[in-house]
């Protein structure tokens, strides 16, 4: 049987998240293999900008990212996964991509150089089994 945590809890390991990513994190899309957690990165696809408070408090152990301002791929592929870091460039996290059952699901996943690609909405889930 899984660990099971209470509620507190589980919002204050999201906020950690919102604390790490800081203002203005950087939501980027990548095709290619997901390398072990923080590794060397594929083709970056496109780079997105997460708002300046990237999240209100978590609730309820789910955290709703702020607006995420959308851009234009600037290559062409398939996503197949993402990295947030902060401004900087500093890894907070990744996490696959997909059109359903993903950490980030979108409606496509296939990038055009030059096209807009948007993100309406993410919520990271720190549930309960």
């Amino acid at each position: 049987m899984a660990l099971a945590y209470a509620t507190t809890l589980r919002n204050s390991m999201l906020d950690a998240i919102t604390t790490a990513a800081g203002g203005s994190a950087l939501l980027k899309f990548y095709d290619g293999t997901r390398p072990a957690t923080g590794g060397t990165v594929t083709n970056l696809l496109a780079t997105l900008t997460c708002n300046a408070t990237f999240a209100p408090g978590a609730a309820s152990g789910v955290l709703t990212l702020n607006a995420i301002t959308g851009a234009n791929a600037s290559a062409t592929g398939t996503a197949t996964w993402f990295r947030i870091t902060t401004s900087g460039g500093t890894f907070v996290l990744d996490g696959n991509v997909g059109t359903s059952g993903s950490d980030l699901n979108m409606t496509t996943t296939s990038f055009v150089s030059g096209q807009p690609i948007a993100v309406s909405s993410f919520v990271v889930t720190e549930g309960n089994p």
